[in-house]
């Protein structure tokens, strides 16, 4: 009997070790949803490196939506090793809740974005409407795409891209409200998430203009081909930085911290901006974003921080329930 129980014993403690041996070989990446080809090539270079530098093999998973909506999976569960998310107020959401670490944006440079982007304008080839500005957004005979700011980075950035250029041309918030009130009065369609809002545009054709990320156009290209939009540069916009953290609760749990750690500091290699740059994601390394710039073109860009103190006050004041965008969304 005790013979039996010594063999259940060892046989569970070897199925233990055996599944934590295994958790450190594996990896969850729970993006946001334009990021899907950027980190399907990233995670090919991360594992070629990994085994290169240590001997050992590792898979990587992925996981793309919406920011926000991935943000709150991860939250009810979904476990995550690491994310990598569009917008910092997903991220500060998780902390808050004591899934990843209070002080996340210091475990890494650049306030632990290693990538950024900026948001522009996506119109059908030729640009049959003429669509030049922030300005033109608000014409009658012009319909927008546009993610949810509610379910995504991609939408919120949009929103406040479009509520900064008002201010960047000496307006007032009460006339970058009356702006945005009109700009989603046009507003066709509010998409789940950035992937979602280019079938919307392209494959359903839904609307004249998408506003969506930077990087989105070499998607559409590859996707979609060549000569399917014209990618229309804004005279101004924001700065979108893109956030990464470990998710601690899992890690904890899986013992999956080093490698967890590992994958994020790779992201600010050499070779993983270059592969950033690749995907229209702007890299945060100078010397890669200067070797770079003519596939980056000048535009002014504007902090999150100059209009709207940070990404986590907009989405007190703008976002959440009951906020400015549900107050100018439910009136059109």
């Amino acid at each position: 009997m005790k013979k039996h129980l010594l063999s259940t014993a060892v046989a569970a403690f070897a199925l233990t070790l055996a599944g934590s041996v295994l958790a450190q070989d594996k990896l969850l990446n729970v993006s946001y949803d334009v990021a899907r080809e950027f980190y399907k090539d990233y995670n090919q270079a991360f594992v070629a490196h990994y085994k290169k530098t240590t001997g050992k093999d590792v898979k990587i998973d992925q996981s793309h939506a919406g920011s926000s909506a991935q943000a709150r999976a991860v939250n009810d569960g979904l476990e995550a090793d690491v994310v990598t998310f569009n917008t910092t107020t997903d991220v500060q959401f998780l902390a808050d809740k004591g899934v990843v670490a209070k002080d996340w944006a210091s475990k890494f440079p650049h306030d632990a974005a290693p990538t950024a982007s900026t948001m522009l304008f996506l119109v059908r080839h030729g640009n049959p409407k003429n669509i030049q500005d922030w300005k033109d957004l608000v014409r009658p005979d012009v319909k927008v795409v546009v993610v949810n700011p509610k379910t995504g980075g991609n939408g919120r950035y949009a929103y406040l891209a479009a509520w900064g250029s008002v201010r960047e041309q000496g307006g007032d918030d009460t006339q970058a409200r009356d702006f945005v009130t009109q700009v989603f009065k046009n507003v066709q369609v509010l998409a789940k998430g950035g992937r979602d809002a280019t079938a919307t545009f392209l494959q359903r054709g839904v609307g004249d203009v998408l506003i969506t990320f930077e990087s989105e156009v070499v998607s559409v290209e590859r996707e979609f081909g060549k000569g399917k939009v014209d990618a229309i540069y804004p005279s101004v916009s924001i700065t979108a930085e893109n956030p990464v953290a470990v998710v601690e609760r899992t890690v904890a749990k899986r013992g999956s911290g080093e490698l967890a750690k590992a994958y994020l500091d790779y992201l600010y290699s050499d070779e993983a901006q270059e592969i950033a740059a690749k995907h229209a994601v702007r890299p945060r390394s100078e010397a890669i974003l200067k070797k770079h710039q003519d596939q980056f073109k000048p535009i002014t860009q504007f902090a999150v921080s100059k209009y709207f103190g940070s990404l986590s006050e907009a989405q007190k004041v703008h976002f959440n329930d009951g906020g400015l965008f549900d107050q100018i969304y439910q009136a059109q």
